[in-house]
């Protein structure tokens, strides 16, 4: 009978053992229960996430081997020949506003969602969020800067032309399109044609475009047509800049925009928050001259940029965390400290890091502008073709500014190019 006991309780304890010790090699157990170490790869450019910040979070995350790769050049390209040959992907990945593009692909992303990321949905502009999600419902870019729009002017400019030259009198009274042409007309009568209202024909079109939701396609991948009231009105107000004599036909990116902003030849334009970077290297002669204000027609978006999880991660999860840490709103509101990058979590839009003044603005706090536009701007659909169309349409408008080509006859010859493309 003792015998039996004791045999009865070995048995028992072994039984423990090997669940105890079973719970250690459970299969699918997490590496990072274990302290083994994940390598991660993350592919980025240059300036969309803080060196700095990536280092510390090699230190934030212990578990976590990551190697951040600076990629140059067209990383665009680079990535979709690298997803082409489906070798050599990194487990995360920065993708800036050419997103849409990779919606067909979405069976290579790891849907977010899964990962926890509708945990943490409430934390971020909607409207951002949206962006990131495919037609079907997955999640495949996580929330990174964003790009409002509002309208620099020359504060000294519009003064001397008797406009409204305090950022809260121009936002009142020049909130139309029809209001900021009857700007430039007054500025063009005040300084003889030698001074333009704004820079080109491709912002006036671009910003019009962004201020309204039904843009080229429908959720469902439908077109919506040339004959959509956004596209028309867009294309309408382009072309009556144009007629009026209010373009400086200066090219962004070029050496004669640079001029025209620094001599004075333009006294506005509507562009995105990073932009104020690109002006104040653009034109430093012009320091404490400019002002910010809230767009005439409205609030739009022009850029920001996604985190995203390949499918070929063998370690998604601890991707995600990782992802989840680097765009929390307490790291987005350092990156808006050190990089600029406009933050898509309107938490942090109360901080007093947003609210700093200025120099270059004449001492202005361009901060809250932005934040206020960021919080109005309309849920909008792309869709993976939206570069395509958009690019003939805005290549066909550049011939009328600087060609003087008939603008009808430019529209037909646009709508043809826009169906042609549609049916490749």
């Amino acid at each position: 009978m003792i015998r039996r006991k004791r045999t009865c309780w070995t048995a028992i304890l072994m039984v423990c053992v090997l669940l105890i010790s079973g719970c250690s090699i459970w299969p699918g157990q997490d590496d990072s229960a274990n302290n083994k170490k994940v390598t991660l790869t993350l592919w980025y450019w240059n300036r969309s996430i803080d060196d700095k910040l990536i280092a510390r979070a090699k230190e934030k995350f212990p578990n976590i081997e990551l190697t951040a790769q600076k990629i140059g050049g067209d990383f665009k390209a680079k990535l979709k020949t690298t997803l082409a040959a489906r070798s050599g992907e990194p487990d995360i990945v920065a993708l800036n506003d050419w997103i849409m593009e990779l919606f067909p692909s979405e069976d290579r992303f790891y849907n977010l969602y899964d990962l926890g990321a509708g945990d943490i949905e409430d934390q971020y502009l909607p409207w951002k969020w949206k962006q990131g999600v495919t037609p079907s419902g997955q999640m495949i870019g996580f929330p990174m800067d964003t790009g409002p729009t509002a309208l620099f002017y020359r504060e000294d400019l519009f003064k001397e032309a008797g406009l409204p030259s305090d950022p809260d009198d121009v936002t009142r009274q020049i909130n139309s399109w029809d209001a900021y042409a009857a700007a430039g007309e007054q500025i063009k009568e005040k300084f003889g044609g030698k001074v333009f209202l704004t820079d080109n024909i491709g912002s006036v079109y671009n910003q019009v475009l962004s201020q309204g939701a039904e843009r080229y396609f429908r959720p469902d991948g439908s077109f919506i047509g040339m004959d959509s009231a956004l596209v028309r009105t867009s294309w309408d107000t382009s072309i009556a800049f144009k007629e009026k004599g209010l373009l400086a036909n200066a090219d962004g990116w070029t050496p004669g925009w640079n001029a025209a902003m620094n001599n004075g030849e333009i006294a506005s334009f509507v562009g995105a928050v990073w932009m104020k970077q690109v002006l104040q290297e653009a034109a430093p002669d012009t320091s404490g001259k400019w002002r910010v204000a809230r767009a005439p027609g409205g609030d739009g978006n022009n850029g920001g940029s996604f985190l995203s999880i390949l499918k070929s991660s063998e370690h998604p999860q601890e991707a995600f965390e990782l992802v989840r840490w680097l765009q929390s709103p307490e790291n987005q509101l350092e990156q808006y400290q050190t990089l600029n990058l406009f933050p898509s979590a309107p938490g942090v839009f109360d901080d007093p890091a947003m609210k700093e003044e200025e120099p270059f603005f004449g001492g202005q706090a361009t901060g809250p502008v932005f934040a206020e536009s960021a919080q109005q701007v309309p849920d909008a659909f792309f869709g993976e073709r939206y570069p395509s169309v958009h690019n003939i349409i805005t290549r066909r408008l550049n011939d009328v500014a600087k060609q003087n080509a008939d603008p009808q006859q430019v529209w037909t010859d646009t709508v043809h190019r826009v169906e042609r493309e549609l049916q490749r």
